[in-house]
């Protein structure tokens, strides 16, 4: 059985993240999407309301399930015997970052490979800090994140 990890801060998860999940969802068994955990980095959401944001956008998916960890991902793996980790690419400054996040936690465990999915054109430019920016501003971003989300956002 094939399972892997689809870590992020997901602060809200956005329909660009759900697009990376559906495909990923074709490839492996069982995808975690894993809700980082970083005290030193501010949240718009608490992880436990990332976790229930992304339950109830995901529910359509019976291979998927959700959970949130506060250490290194690639531990989180291991420990969860997957065997590969799920990242986005929007743009080629994401392939930098990644690129050395993937030198870093092959360091780790070699065992565990990336696998990174390009982002459609239409969901390129979408990010969580920008959405939550235009929601502060008053713009409606309902056509940016899942339905539940959107309201979630509004009430904030």
């Amino acid at each position: 059985m094939s399972k892997a990890i689809y870590p992020g801060s997901f602060d809200p998860i956005t329909n660009g993240h759900l697009d990376i999940l559906s495909r990923a969802v074709k490839v492996f068994d069982e995808v975690v999407v894993l809700v980082a955990v970083n005290p030193e980095k501010h949240f718009n959401f608490t992880p436990e309301e990332r976790v229930e944001m992304i339950k109830e956008a995901t529910k359509q998916y019976k291979n998927v399930k959700v959970d949130f960890y506060k250490g290194l991902t690639v531990e989180y793996a291991k420990k969860n015997h997957a065997t590969h980790l799920i990242r986005g690419l929007r743009a080629v400054s994401d392939f930098e970052y990644e690129f050395q996040l993937a030198s870093a936690n092959e360091h780790v465990d070699s065992s565990i490979d990336m696998i990174f999915f390009m982002a459609r054109g239409d969901k390129s430019f979408i990010s969580s800090s920008a959405i939550m920016e235009l929601a502060r501003n008053g713009i409606d971003v309902s056509d940016l994140v899942p339905p539940s989300v959107s309201k979630i956002i509004n009430k904030k």
